[in-house]
């Protein structure tokens, strides 16, 4: 067991200035005031100055550590190992599988071969993002792998019970009643790479829909007479958005924007990663696709479309704090406790006892200092 000790502690739902808490393995035992428990079986390690807060959590993030989610069999399970590692080292402790736009029979063998990892726990689910996106917001998805939903297709990969959200385009031939179908499978349905427009978002949130994937991203810009997704997204207060807080995605302005009209509990801060994040600058591969990726920054091949990011979570977090100017209470729930709700998770996103996902220690700019699994 450990005692972290003479640190504020962010448990989620309170702040405690020279906190404590004591944690076996990835488990919160307790947490409090003042002197920490002793005992031979605790050792106490003193965080002073420091901020001791959950596990990130990230639902939206497709690579890392050289790997990409995706493949078949054990080589598709070793990926997923690599890339969960890359990030639990960012302080990521639970973490959702996203897929990029691939043939159905491609994307359900993967959905086979990391079934055992989110029946373990190593995965907290699976992210279809694609093939049921908008062709003219696209980003980086391959263009003749895009295809309109069909209710069999739809059922094929919902009927595993391995994922937890699926980002589609409402507006296109059957789009409203996907949004119905994934919602009835217990399924997150997320607005995206969509071009829609404020009437059809508003009618398929009526449908079900309660995410934006990666909003104003893949997104037509907002027009004061076509206002479009982005504003009706951010008006409904049934939707939670997500932001990649890079400085690359988003300007700082945006972020403080979109986060103050959506407020704590509706923005979630993910990644979007893909596989060079924690690598070195080159060329990699997002789904069929090449991608350069040049001082951190990923665009398809011959500088084309934004292809993902570098982000780890607690880049975003220290981006959201000093760059945007976020309250900090406000961007450690957009990391932690906003999206463990959408996952149905009351075990991660705090640090309550009887939370099993992990402690993270950051310095007082933030910066990372330890990751407790």
């Amino acid at each position: 067991m450990t005692v972290l000790a003479r640190g504020t502690v962010h448990t989620g739902t309170r702040v405690l200035p020279d906190g404590w808490v004591l944690l076996r393995g990835r488990e919160v035992l307790q947490v409090g005031l003042g002197p920490a428990p002793t005992g031979p079986a605790a050792a106490e390690e003193t965080v002073e100055g420091a901020h001791v807060v959950p596990g990130f959590v990230d639902v939206h993030c497709h690579g890392g550590g050289g790997a990409s989610f995706g493949g078949r069999g054990d080589e598709a399970v070793a990926a997923a190992r690599t890339v969960a590692a890359t990030h639990r080292a960012h302080g990521t402790t639970t973490l959702v599988a996203s897929l990029v736009t691939s043939p159905l029979d491609e994307l359900a063998a993967t959905l086979d071969a990391l079934a055992d990892l989110v029946v373990d726990g190593e995965l907290a689910g699976v992210h279809l993002e694609g093939p049921w996106l908008s062709p003219d917001h696209r980003g980086a998805h391959a263009p003749d792998l895009l295809r309109d939903p069909d209710p069999a297709d739809l059922d094929r990969l919902l009927s595993t019970g391995l994922v937890r959200m699926v980002t589609i385009a409402p507006e296109l031939p059957g789009g409203l009643a996907a949004v119905q179908q994934i919602t009835a499978a217990g399924a997150i349905a997320s607005i995206g790479h969509t071009g829609a427009d404020a009437a059809t978002t508003r009618r398929a949130v009526d449908a079900g829909a309660r995410w934006a994937t990666h909003l104003f991203n893949a997104m037509p810009p907002v027009h004061h007479r076509e206002p479009g997704a982005v504003p009706a997204l951010l008006d409904d207060d049934r939707v939670t958005v997500e932001l990649i807080a890079d400085g690359v995605h988003l300007h700082p302005l945006v972020v403080a924007l979109a986060a103050r009209r959506a407020g704590r509990g509706r923005v979630a801060l993910v990644t979007d990663a893909m596989s060079a994040t924690g690598s070195a600058d080159g060329r990699y591969r997002l789904g069929d696709l090449n991608v350069d990726v040049v001082d951190g920054v990923a665009r398809l091949a011959g500088g084309g479309s934004i292809a993902g990011s570098t982000l780890t979570l607690d880049r975003a977090l220290r981006f959201a704090v000093t760059e945007a100017g976020l309250d900090l209470e406000d961007a450690l729930d957009a990391v932690t406790a906003t999206p463990a709700r959408l996952l149905g998770r009351t075990d991660v996103g705090h640090l309550d006892p009887g939370a099993r996902g992990g402690a993270v220690v950051l310095d007082a700019d933030l910066a990372l200092l330890r990751v407790l699994t």
